[in-house]
C-alpha cells in the first residue's frame, strides 16, 4: 500500500471551500485516478482553533508505480486545473509507504 498525501496549509488570506471539495473535486479525483490503483480516498479538515493546514487528503493506492502512473496521467491535468474552484492555496503533495 503507498499513500498520495496532499495538504493545503492554513495561512491569513487563503480561501477553501469545503462544499464544493467534497462535492466535485474528490469525485474528480477517483474518477480520474480510480484505474490506477486509487483504493481510498480519506479527507481530513482541522478541528477549531488554530491548525497549521485547512485539509489534508490521504489517498490510498495500490503501491507507488499506481501512484506514478496517476500523477503522469494526461487526467491529471484536469485534477490540478479545477484547484483554484476550491481554493487559492497551492498543494503540498508528499509521498508515503504503508
Amino acid at each position: 500500500m503507498a499513500t498520495l498525501i496532499v495538504s493545503y496549509a492554513a495561512a491569513e488570506g487563503a480561501t477553501f471551500d469545503r462544499e464544493y471539495y467534497l462535492a466535485t473535486h474528490v469525485p474528480l479525483v477517483r474518477s480520474a485516478w480510480d484505474e490506477f490503483g486509487l483504493h481510498a480516498a480519506e479527507i481530513l479538515f482541522p478541528a477549531p482553533g488554530p491548525q497549521p493546514f485547512a485539509c489534508m487528503a490521504m489517498l490510498r493506492f495500490g503501491d507507488q508505480a499506481g501512484i506514478d502512473a496517476a500523477l503522469s496521467s494526461a487526467k491529471t491535468a484536469k485534477v490540478v486545473s479545477d484547484v483554484p474552484n476550491f481554493t487559492n492555496i497551492a498543494p503540498t503533495i508528499f509521498r508515503a509507504e504503508s
